[in-house]
């Protein structure tokens, strides 16, 4: 024998493992070992590809040391993947799943514990490739499995994984929440490779056409994201597709264009969206308002307010707040005491915003009585007197 048996313990090995070895030896390896090992039947129940025990020593012929090393350590990166046994186990977990009375609840714990492991350990394909299986037999899950996959690729700054399980999603699972869409705008976020976006939003108007409402929060997000060229680049994009916007999507580029400072390119987009056919609503005229009024273009405020009134849109809270407040800046207090009496004959409650605007304002000009009228009548309301946080909100998307 190669080794006396006292020295060393014995070799089990079943039989896959010794024809993994014997085909990795060369002909150089097997003129060297003069003396083969003789095969010691085991006593022991071994699964194949198993090794029950193994020697560790230092003077072993080096073909042999080499051949069973790489075995070795094959075996123990097995350990870190994801078998493809373990993938049809849980798939017929989930078939199985469906068909009972809480087959609903039961395939979405399912699924959402795969993908969480899958998505811990880092393997985001096999997540993907599960999800893509999955939509492809028509079963279809809650949002929380696609959302979990698509924060873990948008943290690799993954656009390619991103985009496809994002596309993969749509029409597979209940409406996203709007944080997942971060995600999105998050793994573009790093990079300048605009072709792979539109090709990213080719494909959502494909699949979403004629609906907005994806495209709309997609855009949204890049916007919340400090992305706003991106966002601006995804709006032509559309156009370009003959993918005609709607109001909801002018009111959020307006918007977006109105906080950036952009007040050329916003009254640009307002008369394009009109050219378009598009008639502008109460928020239209208020975030152009609200932008305009903070760069003191008080002449266009003007403008716009009377197109409002020539258009019979009413104007509400937010835009008397912005125009009184423009005015007032301007110097014009008795246009803004004018809009607040205007504001209140139509039954609109004041906002503790709107007084101090207007004292402040008075003072300034030296009307110190007007302004002393207002901070009584402001300290006389009630809660109920006054226009309260949720009475500023508006609806963009």
């Amino acid at each position: 024998m190669l080794f006396p048996s006292r020295s060393f313990r014995h070799i089990f090995l079943c039989s896959k493992a010794v024809a993994e070895l014997s085909t990795r030896c060369n002909l150089a390896s097997i003129r060297f070992i003069q003396n083969p090992i003789p095969l010691i039947p085991s006593r022991h129940n071994c699964c194949a590809n198993q090794i029950i025990s193994f020697p560790v020593v230092f003077f072993w012929t080096w073909p042999l040391f080499v051949v069973a090393s790489r075995f070795i350590g094959n075996s123990r990166s097995f350990t870190t993947k994801t078998s493809p046994n373990e993938e049809e186990v849980v798939l017929n977990e989930i078939f199985a799943a469906t068909a009972t009375g809480d087959a609903l609840r039961s395939t979405s714990e399912i699924c959402n514990a795969y993908i969480d492991k899958l998505c811990r350990s880092g393997n985001l394909s096999a997540a993907a490739r599960f999800l893509k299986s999955l939509h492809d037999k028509h079963v279809f899950i809650g949002s929380n499995a696609y959302e979990a996959l698509l924060a873990a690729a948008s943290k690799k700054n993954d656009i390619g994984l991103v985009s496809q399980v994002f596309i993969d999603a749509i029409g597979s699972s209940e409406p996203w929440p709007p944080t997942s869409y971060l995600y999105i705008a998050k793994a573009f976020a790093k990079t300048n490779d605009y072709t792979r976006l539109f090709r990213f939003i080719k494909d959502v108007v494909e699949l979403t056409f004629p609906s907005l409402k994806v495209l709309n929060r997609i855009i949204l997000a890049f916007a919340e994201y400090r992305q706003i060229d991106q966002a601006l680049l995804i709006f032509n994009q559309i156009k370009s597709l003959k993918c005609k916007p709607d109001l909801i999507m002018y009111n959020v580029i307006l918007d977006i264009l109105g906080r950036a400072g952009r007040v050329d390119k916003m009254l640009h987009e307002f008369s394009s969206m009109k050219e378009a056919g598009i008639s502008p609503d109460v928020v239209s005229y208020n975030t152009l308002l609200n932008s305009l009024k903070k760069v003191g273009r008080v002449d266009i405020c003007a403008v716009h307010f009377k197109e409002m009134g020539d258009n019979r849109i009413q104007p509400d809270l937010l835009t008397y707040t912005a125009l009184i407040d423009c005015f007032g800046r301007s110097g014009n207090v008795e246009e803004s005491l004018r809009l607040y009496n205007e504001m209140k004959a139509r039954q609109i409650r004041p906002s503790i915003y709107i007084y101090r605007s207007l004292v402040n304002n008075l003072r300034k000009m030296g009307k110190l009585e007007l302004a002393m009228s207002l901070l009584k009548e402001m300290n006389s309301c009630t809660r109920s007197d006054l226009a309260g946080p949720k009475d500023f909100k508006q609806t963009k998307t």
